[in-house]
């Protein structure tokens, strides 16, 4: 592979999140370049390359893998197939930019990140609220000193639902709203102090309203003890109506700060008829909605995009790793645990014979 010019990039996946990597992608064209697709669905790889330009469509990753001038595949796939896919990516001598949460299990964690080393290419985790740029200013001025010493870190995200069926299917899943989103929580608290050691997990969850759609929960609450004192606070709904919320609170003895990732870049908007889009998952554009503008940048998804390719190159280290992904995925685990037992969940936490993080939940840990 060349040391230079543009990342040539495959993506896995053409639908939500596939949608928003090509779009990313096209925000920074002098670090990478979309030059393929791969979706089994039919048509929709398709559809997604012609609205991007893109010149190669396969219905078969493996196949797009044999194509010897890309150097980095992102997957975008459900969340069963991500291990899988990964392994198979190394093996092919690429790069690999994997989606949250890594992968179903721990066992599965430790091979992605042991053959992405033995095969020397990078596992890059997909993280955005690590580039958003809200979020990466209050982490700053934190590390500035502008608040003392941080003692709580909330971070909140909520809205009513998916956007993909396979994720009301725990078997393809692994999880509810908790494996979905509270992934980002916990990682963007561990990111923002600065990747201490959890101490301590406790989770409540339940299932409110999708009662008929999951047996996953559609609303979690976690709390994180750190060691130092420091606690974090993720807050996530399938279950909230309105539209989507996505916000972090930082407290320190010495301030605090508020960011709210669309209120802050949204226009206040009154429409008896309705317009095209607003915002992610938002029901309608009838009322009072609040379309936010640069909506990816906003997000970090392009920055996300560019920092992965720039470490492909050697031109930096990357920021969200497969190291980083399994230690959410360890507390995934806890927390589900932790939900079931009613009480904290020390760390390390590694049951054995988990088929799925949710099971811990559904089911309680299975004794090896």
């Amino acid at each position: 592979m060349t040391n230079k010019g543009r990342v040539k990039v495959g993506i896995i996946g053409s639908r939500f999140e596939g949608d928003i990597h090509a779009a990313s992608f096209q925000m920074i064209p002098d670090a990478a370049e979309v030059v393929a697709i791969a979706s089994p669905t039919p048509g929709n790889a398709q559809k997604l390359a012609d609205k991007y330009g893109i010149s190669r469509v396969f219905t078969d990753y493996k196949q797009m893998l044999a194509e010897k001038d890309i150097e980095m595949v992102t997957i975008t796939a459900p969340n069963h197939l991500h291990a899988q896919m990964t392994v198979d990516i190394a093996n092919a001598g690429k790069h690999v930019v994997c989606e949250k949460p890594l992968c179903m299990t721990l066992e599965e964690a430790d091979l992605m990140i042991e053959t992405c080393r033995s095969k020397g290419v990078l596992l890059m985790y997909a993280e955005e609220l690590f580039f958003t740029p809200k979020y990466v200013k209050a982490k700053e001025m934190a590390d500035q000193g502008a608040f003392g010493k941080v003692y709580l870190v909330k971070q909140a995200e909520k809205h009513f639902g998916p956007h993909a069926d396979w994720f009301w299917d725990v078997t393809k899943s692994g999880g509810g709203v908790f494996m979905d989103m509270g992934c980002h929580g916990i990682a963007f608290c561990y990111w923002f102090l600065d990747r201490p050691r959890i101490e301590t997990v406790y989770c409540q969850m339940a299932t409110h309203v999708h009662t008929d759609k999951t047996k996953g929960e559609d609303n979690s609450i976690c709390i994180l003890e750190f060691v130092g004192g420091a606690v974090g606070l993720v807050e996530d709904s399938w279950a909230r109506r309105g539209g989507m919320e996505d916000r972090i609170e930082v407290y320190g003895d010495g301030g605090v700060t508020y960011a709210d990732l669309h209120m802050g870049n949204a226009l206040p908007t009154y429409s008896e008829y309705g317009y095209g889009y607003a915002v992610e998952k938002a029901p309608t554009t009838k009322g009072w909605t609040y379309p936010v503008f640069e909506e990816l940048w906003n997000y970090g998804f392009p920055q996300e995009m560019r920092h992965f390719a720039r470490c492909v190159r050697g031109k930096e280290e990357p920021q969200a790793t497969g190291e980083d992904g399994r230690v959410v995925q360890e507390i995934l685990y806890a927390g589900y645990h932790s939900a079931r037992i009613g009480q904290k969940v020390g760390l390390p936490y590694r049951p054995k014979a988990v088929r799925m993080p949710i099971d811990l939940w559904l089911k309680g840990e299975t004794k090896g």
